[in-house]
């Protein structure tokens, strides 16, 4: 059965899951968890026609899934509905379902006509609008890194690296890009290779990477950076349950292990003029001036853009020598030592690979940084300085991050608020705060190992 009151597309996509029953509705907050509610197939239309109604507080909920009062969504406002509507184009099939389902995405309203401004899909929506303004338009793909764990801890409650299904010994050696891995893990790449061509998500590559149980998938590039993010935010959720169906955990933490890598998202962005052309187009012998002047802009706002590009206090374990993070704003050639690297690539497909961020980062919210920081230093025309060529944690100076540092700089960014909004500005800044204070009303086991006894 089909509905004049879905779009064509939509309502295609629909027919073609024969019995759905169940429908995901998917509204990702600033976090990017997917939240939202589960409604039967005879509810859908209704959804079209009015939408749902859902709290406002969504959106600016804690990584434990509490309200934040300080963000003014909560009690303030009575903890007020918001109605969220479908966004054409994303309703797609759920394959790893045991029954017939279907998810779409969701947009919030903000109560006086228009959408709401803190949603990180909207933060992104108005930074292209600016380069639309302009006549440009980014291309964006996302890399996402993680880990394919055990679903259960250990005795001490740590995480713990999956037991191989073909070996039936559990995985502690690194075999970068070890093509073995990937068959000994072919069950769950085919099965995540299957959801993705179900959902229409991009995905091309799957690698093994740099620690026992991590991989990555790569999605293609998209000349429409919204549908990029939509790409990843879902492809985070094929992964998960597919993992989940196999006995696994699929893990996107930055940092689960503190003797193995790291998981990041890289982001990769060339803008095109309005012809059609790549305004970043050149060789690492004749740098295209254009790029130099984006590298900059990305160099000038990383300070501001950190906490999008790490969140959450594990984030900062990520940042450490000699695991392929950058640890400055260097940039160079073909070079994965360095936080905006320019690929290897033939001149017209020159494109730059923002390494910074973690595999927990909100793919909205960093695409809207880069592109942001790319867009500011176009106008500004900066001076990136010489590129790094070799080891640049020889070279440069590493910089010590931490979290409650971030969280100031951001609450204090003039980048932040002219980028992305006042609104936004203060929510998430009262997020990403509340979520630090209560991180440390915590005692740790380490806590009690160096002081119990000996203080």
């Amino acid at each position: 059965m089909t509905s004049d009151l879905l779009p064509d597309d939509d309502a295609a996509e629909l027919q073609q899951i024969a019995g759905c029953e169940m429908i995901d509705l998917l509204l990702p907050d600033m976090n990017g968890l997917l939240r939202g509610k589960r409604i039967t197939r005879d509810a859908l239309e209704k959804i079209y026609a009015s939408g749902v109604c859902l709290p406002m507080s969504l959106i600016a909920t804690d990584i434990t899934g509490n309200t934040v009062e300080e963000s003014g969504l909560g009690y303030d406002i009575g903890d007020e509905d918001r109605i969220c509507r479908p966004i054409p184009g994303t309703l797609k099939v759920v394959p790893w379902q045991r029954r017939p389902m279907a998810q779409v995405l969701l947009t919030m309203e903000d109560g006086k006509g228009g959408l709401f401004a803190a949603n990180p899909r909207e933060v992104l929506k108005r930074v292209l609008d600016r380069y639309a303004a302009k006549g440009l338009t980014p291309v964006v793909a996302v890399e996402l890194e993680f880990y394919l764990l055990d679903q259960g801890l250990d005795e001490a409650g740590q995480p713990r690296t999956s037991i191989n299904p073909v070996t039936g010994t559990r995985n502690t050696s690194t075999q970068v890009y070890y093509m073995e891995d990937l068959n000994d893990y072919q069950q769950f790449t085919d099965a995540v290779t299957e959801a993705c061509r179900a959902q229409h998500i991009p995905a091309d590559t799957a690698v093994a990477e740099y620690a026992p149980g991590q991989f990555e998938i790569n999605l293609k590039h998209r000349k429409d950076a919204l549908l990029a993010c939509d790409d990843a935010i879902l492809l985070k959720r094929a992964i998960k349950a597919t993992a989940g169906n196999d006995g696994l955990l699929a893990s996107f933490m930055a940092k689960p292990f503190v003797g193995q890598a790291g998981s990041g998202t890289h982001i990769h962005v060339s803008v095109l003029d309005k012809n059609g052309d790549n305004i970043f187009a050149g060789t690492p012998e004749q740098p295209n001036d254009n790029l130099r002047h984006g590298i900059a802009g990305l160099q000038a706002s990383s300070k501001d853009c950190m906490l999008m590009f790490a969140p959450h206090a594990n984030s900062y374990r990520r940042f450490v020598l000699n695991a392929f993070v950058p640890l400055n704003d260097c940039w160079g050639f073909n070079n994965r030592t360095v936080a905006m690297r320019v690929p290897h690539s033939d001149p017209e497909n020159t494109r730059i690979e923002h390494r910074i961020a973690g595999a927990d980062a909100n793919p909205y919210l960093v695409t809207a940084a880069v592109l942001a920081g790319i867009l500011e230093g176009l106008e500004s025309k900066g001076d990136p300085g010489p590129p790094i060529v070799g080891n640049a944690y020889e070279q440069t100076e590493a910089r010590t991050l931490f979290w409650r540092d971030t969280i100031n700089d951001f609450m204090a960014s003039a980048f932040i608020a002219r980028n992305f909004g006042a609104e936004f500005h203060h929510i998430y800044g009262q997020l990403k705060l509340k979520e630090m204070r209560s991180f440390y009303t915590e005692v740790t086991s380490l806590e009690v190992a160096w002081y119990l006894r000996q203080v």
